[in-house]
């Protein structure tokens, strides 16, 4: 099947955005439009929206007449972040638990092995992809899109902070407190999704 122009962007801004997030993309460095077509493989349309998508997200800054420039990371922003996913990602699980059809609940558990996986083999790469699909089927199955607005954005700047501290230890722990919140929203439980949300969020404002 030919992919739509809105799944093509998409899978432009996934492309940029985890070239972003692992610093293959260094913070501050200036590039341009085509550079980033051919590191995204897609083409001038797609990647101009994720563009777009990636400025929205405060992850690429226009400079005019100089061209494009990957957001520096601000270590200020960490704890100012973490607060808001705090308050606000907890109820998101709880919404996910209690809406998410069957095939999001088996899609969580596909990410569940993915993230085992990659800290079986010490992958950073592979473990922020399976937490970006992690968000984005959360987010999906929650049914509350100004929920998803204001969450997405952060999750990114979140996974760029961890990725620049990132150890192993780091990864096994959060792999377990991931795999927390999927069981419960797995199992339904809205309340225990909650918790163990909670539990995730707090432990990763302290790594």
């Amino acid at each position: 099947m030919t992919a739509t122009l809105g799944s093509q962007s998409h899978l432009a801004y996934l492309a940029l955005e985890r070239l972003i997030v692992t610093l293959k993309l260094k913070p501050g460095a200036l590039v341009n439009e085509r550079q980033l077509i051919e590191l995204s493989g897609f083409g001038r349309t797609p990647v101009r929206e994720a563009i777009q998508k990636l400025e929205w997200q405060g992850l690429v800054v226009v400079r005019p007449r100089v061209g494009l420039q990957i957001a520096e990371i601000q270590p200020d922003d960490h704890q100012s972040i973490m607060a808001v996913r705090l308050k606000l990602e907890p109820l998101l699980a709880r919404l996910a638990a209690e809406n998410a059809d069957p095939e999001k609940r088996a899609d969580l558990l596909d990410c569940a092995q993915a993230m085992t996986a990659a800290a079986t083999a010490g992958d950073f790469d592979a473990f922020l992809a399976a937490d970006k699909e992690f968000d984005e089927i959360i987010e999906q199955a929650c049914l509350n899109r100004f929920l998803i607005s204001a969450l997405a954005p952060l999750q990114s700047h979140s996974r760029r902070m961890w990725y620049a501290g990132a150890t192993v230890a780091k990864m096994d722990r959060s792999v377990s407190l991931h795999v927390a919140v999927i069981r419960a929203i797995q199992q339904g439980n809205g309340k225990e999704a909650e918790a163990a949300m909670a539990a995730l969020i707090g432990y990763l404002s302290k790594a």
